[in-house]
C-alpha cells in the first residue's frame, strides 16, 4: 500500500518509503499547512532519529522555524500543539505497527489533524512531482539503538514553561495529573504494561503504586508487539494481574495515543464497551463545565465510531448521553468533537478523544478516567468485571474480524447481498463503509484505511443468532 494513508502517513522504512520521501515532505509541508512555526517530535523507534533528521532539514529549506520536542507521546505533540500556537507539527512514529516500520502524523494549528483528503493529498502530490533528493542531507543512519539525543530545549524552541529549569514532559505530566485525579487509585492496585514505548517516559509519574511492565523505552519492543489489540500483547500482563490479583491490567500502545484493559481475571476488554465509562468519569471531572457540552435536548454528546456495539450506545443514551456515530479515525473523529461540541468520545481502537484535551485522544488521561471508575465500583464492592457486566452482556459480539481480499468491493457487494438474507433491514449507516441495523442485531463492513484488509463486525442479541450470521457472511466474502 502508499505510504500515504487515510490518517497519516506510515510504511516499512526502506521499502515503501525511505530519507528523500521524508525530506521533500518536509520540504511540502510549509506550503500545504500555512506557518512558519512547527513542532516535531518522535517515538524510540530506531529509524525515528534519522527520520527526524531528514524531516527537519526539509522543513527548514522550507522556510519554517523548526522546535525538537524529541522522545515524547503522540499526545504530548498534540497539547503543544495546541497550547502554545504552533502552526503546525508533526510526530514521527507509526504507533502500533511493528518495529521495521515508521511514518509521520501531522497536525495543523490548534492541533487539527491533516489526513488525506484535507491535505495529505496535495503533500503526495509535491512529493512524486518533486525532482528533489536527500543526497546532500547529514542523517544520522539507524544503527538499531534508540536515538535519545536531546532536542532543543523548551525555553528556546517555542515552548513555554513557567520554571526555566522545568521541562516540557514536567509541564505535560502537570496538566494530566491535574486533570486525571490520581488520588482516587490509592486503593486500586493495578499493572501498567507501556509496551516498551514512549509511555515510559511518565508511566512512573502518573500511575505512582501500579506494577510497571516493559517501562523503558526500546524500538525493538522486545516483549511483545506494541498493538494491544493483538492477544499476544496482551498475556503478559494478564498472567501478572492473575498471579498478583489485581484489579485490572491496563496497556498502551506504541505511542501513547491509545489504551487497552483487562478485568481481574485477566479478560480483555474490547475498548468500545469502555466509552460509556470515560462518559462517566469525564461528565463527573467537568461537572462544572459540561452544560456547554449539551445538545438542544440538554444531553451532552459523546462521540463514537461505526463499529461500536449497540450495548455501548444504548448505555450511553440511559446515562444520559446524546451519542453521535462517526467514521473511523482520528482525522475525522477530531474535527467531529469539536463542531458537535461533544464533551468526549471513543473508538473500538482504543483511542478516546476528550474536549478539554483540543479534542484530541490521550491513552494516559483515558487510562486514568477509567481506572478512577474501576476504582469506584471496587469502593462499592464491585469487580471491575462485574462493573462492566451490564454493557458487555447485553449481546453478543465477534469482534473485529480482517480478511485479505483482492477485490473489496466485489466482496462488500457479496455481503450486503447476503445481508438481505438476515432479516429486515431496520437502518442503515454509509458514512464509512456500512452499517446495517436489524431488530436482532447489526453488522458493519468498511475497508482499512491504514492496512490491506476488508473488516467485518457482527453483533447480535444471541450466540447461536451471531454464530450463523458471522458464518454467511465469511462464506459470502470468500
Amino acid at each position: 500500500m502508499s505510504f500515504f494513508k487515510a490518517y497519516d502517513m506510515r510504511g516499512t522504512f526502506g521499502v515503501d518509503f525511505g530519507l528523500d520521501t521524508v525530506y521533500k515532505v518536509g520540504l511540502a509541508l510549509p506550503k500545504v499547512v500555512k506557518g512558519r512555526r512547527w513542532l516535531v517530535g518522535r517515538d524510540c523507534r530506531t529509524t525515528s532519529g534519522a527520520v527526524r533528521d531528514a524531516l527537519v532539514k526539509g522543513l527548514s529549506e522550507a522556510g519554517a522555524e523548526v522546535c525538537d520536542l524529541g522522545l515524547c507521546t503522540t499526545p504530548m505533540v498534540y497539547y503543544f500543539t495546541a497550547a502554545d500556537n504552533f502552526d503546525g507539527s508533526v510526530m514521527i512514529t507509526a504507533s502500533h505497527n511493528p518495529p521495521t516500520d515508521n511514518g509521520l502524523k501531522v497536525s495543523k494549528a490548534t492541533a487539527l489533524p491533516v489526513g488525506y483528503a484535507d491535505g495529505l493529498n496535495e503533500v503526495e502530490r509535491l512529493v512524486s512531482g518533486s525532482g528533489c533528493r536527500v543526497s546532500g542531507v547529514e542523517c544520522r543512519v539507524p544503527d538499531g539503538t534508540v536515538d535519545d539525543r536531546q532536542p532543543t530545549t523548551g525555553a528556546t524552541c517555542g515552548i513555554s514553561t513557567s520554571d526555566p529549569a522545568s521541562s516540557p514532559l514536567s509541564r505535560y505530566v502537570d496538566w494530566q495529573l491535574k486533570h486525571s485525579n490520581t488520588q482516587t487509585l490509592k486503593n486500586l492496585s493495578f499493572a501498567v504494561d507501556c509496551s516498551n514505548g514512549m509511555s515510559s517516559i511518565l508511566a512512573k509519574e502518573m500511575f505512582p503504586g501500579a506494577v510497571l511492565l516493559n517501562d523503558t523505552p526500546d524500538g525493538s519492543f522486545p516483549a511483545h508487539s506494541p498493538n494491544p489489540l493483538k492477544a499476544e500483547a496482551r498475556e503478559q500482563i494478564a498472567k501478572v494481574v492473575r498471579e498478583k490479583r489485581l484489579d485490572c491490567g491496563v496497556v498502551f500502545d506504541g505511542d501513547a495515543d491509545r489504551a487497552m484493559f483487562v478485568d481481574e481475571r485477566g479478560e480483555f476488554v474490547q475498548p468500545d464497551y469502555l466509552i460509556p465509562v470515560v462518559a462517566r468519569a469525564t461528565r463527573e471531572s467537568l461537572k462544572f463545565e459540561v452544560e456547554s457540552s449539551k445538545s438542544q435536548a440538554g444531553k451532552a454528546k459523546v462521540i463514537h465510531d461505526v463499529r461500536t456495539s449497540r450495548g455501548a450506545i444504548e448505555t450511553l443514551r440511559e446515562d444520559g448521553f446524546e451519542p453521535v456515530m462517526v467514521p473511523v479515525g482520528h482525522a475525522f473523529a477530531k474535527p467531529i468533537i469539536r463542531s458537535e461540541k461533544a464533551l468526549c468520545g471513543g473508538e473500538l481502537a482504543g483511542h478516546y478523544y476528550f474536549s478539554e484535551f483540543f479534542g484530541c485522544d490521550s491513552g494516559v488521561l483515558a487510562a486514568t478516567r477509567i481506572l478512577s471508575e474501576i476504582a469506584k465500583a471496587k469502593a462499592e464492592g464491585k469487580t471491575f468485571s462485574e462493573m462492566m457486566r451490564p454493557i458487555m452482556s447485553r449481546y453478543a459480539n465477534s469482534g473485529e474480524v480482517n480478511f485479505k481480499v483482492e477485490d473489496k468491493d466485489a466482496a462488500i457487494a457479496r455481503v450486503l447481498e447476503t445481508a438481505k438474507t438476515l432479516g429486515k433491514e431496520a437502518s442503515r449507516s454509509e458514512i464509512d463503509g456500512v452499517r446495517l441495523e436489524y431488530a436482532e442485531g447489526w453488522i458493519s463492513i468498511r475497508k482499512s484505511n491504514t492496512e490491506p484488509y476488508l473488516r467485518l463486525i457482527v453483533e447480535c442479541d444471541a450466540r447461536d443468532r451471531l454464530d450463523a450470521w458471522l458464518s454467511a457472511l465469511k462464506r459470502a466474502i470468500g
